[in-house]
């Protein structure tokens, strides 16, 4: 049998193949054990069981997932971790690797392209079988080449329009800023701006419903009703501050996202302005800040966790090389009325 420094020096990507030789048993023999079969003598199972422990991997792991080299290491790119938008994605996840006996590399990009990339590099050449990229900074281009590697991937929440091919999971974002602009529209308002996010998929999303829902009600965009932030509550309220200043200023806001829609709350607050009385403000995202602000925020409910587990369950019929009839899948939306919004006055 092989010595615990043998053992540790080939820990990681290790097959059934491996075990078998550690353990100086045959392929056959590790087989049974992993597969919980009665026709093994104990001393022998303890003995490839002890390896399979020395290796890191749980014993009810299947013999087909070692024997294709499989470590249950998944890595997580993300954006930064603390943020709550994130922190959604990311425990849906975690929860659906963890029931698929899988765990999680989680690797902060700290929305930096270079560093996103030797992360990746370095997650491809090391001991994950694949990875769930949040938001990731890469084109389609560069994450094709990911692909043409070998390396399975699934995109969670895009940044950018993907190539066909590329796997994704994502919100139907046009759908709910169409709820929500008809939501303010049904209130009776007319002059309803949009403080947008920053370039990308989903602010282009979301544009698209806000303007359906104009055109669908017989109003025309009116461009000095937009305005572009960076995502941010100091962003939302300085967008806010643009719209309140006009000679006619909106009567209702909607905002890209639940940071940008709490700062045009601040911003309404600051000038003594009621919300909802005197301005009405829609968010996107339904994070737990929506909740506890005051009043509490009108918004779109993004299905984030479950973005999450949508994009491992993705990820593991990849790695089992199961077919997958779509490759990019997107989620529901649903409009959460609250408190910020209300009729335009008279």
């Amino acid at each position: 049998m092989a010595s615990s420094t043998d053992i540790r020096a080939r820990a990681g990507r290790a097959t059934i193949r491996d075990i078998a030789s550690l353990a100086g048993v045959s392929i056959a023999t590790v087989s049974r054990v992993l597969n919980e079969r009665p026709d093994v003598a104990a001393e022998t199972r303890e003995a490839v069981l002890e390896v399979v422990r020395a290796q890191g991997f749980s014993t009810n792991r299947s013999a087909r997932a070692l024997s294709a080299g499989r470590t249950g290491l998944v890595g997580v790119t993300l954006p930064i971790v603390h943020a709550a938008y994130f922190s959604y994605i990311l425990s849906g996840a975690t929860e659906a690797l963890y029931e698929q006996d899988m765990r999680a590399i989680l690797c902060p990009t700290l929305h930096q392209h270079d560093r996103e990339v030797n992360l990746l590099d370095r997650l491809m050449h090391g001991t994950t079988d694949g990875a769930i990229l949040m938001l990731p900074q890469e084109s389609s281009d560069e994450l094709k080449a990911l692909q043409e590697k070998g390396y399975p991937f699934v995109v969670a929440d895009p940044r950018n329009y993907l190539d066909e091919g590329i796997p994704s999971v994502s919100a139907a974002h046009a759908s709910g800023a169409k709820q929500a602009t008809q939501h303010l529209l049904g209130l009776g308002h007319r002059r309803v701006a949009a403080i947008t996010g920053e370039p990308g998929m989903a602010t282009e999303e979301r544009r698209t419903g806000y303007h359906a829902a104009l055109a669908a009600a017989g109003i025309a965009p009116d461009p000095e009703l937009v305005v572009e932030a960076d995502w941010l509550i100091t962003g939302g309220a300085a967008a806010a501050s643009r719209l309140l200043d006009l000679p006619d200023p909106p009567t209702a806001i909607f905002a890209f996202n639940d940071n940008l829609a709490i700062g045009a709350i601040r911003a309404a607050q600051a000038r003594g302005l009621s919300v909802p009385d005197e301005l009405s403000v829609v968010g996107f995202d339904d994070t737990e800040e929506a909740a506890i602000v005051t009043p509490a925020l009108t918004t779109v409910r993004q299905p984030l966790a479950e973005m999450g587990r949508m994009a491992v369950s993705l990820l593991v019929r990849l790695l089992d090389q199961q077919r997958v009839e779509a490759l990019r899948i997107e989620l529901a939306t649903r409009l959460i009325v609250r408190n910020s919004t209300a009729p335009p006055r008279a």
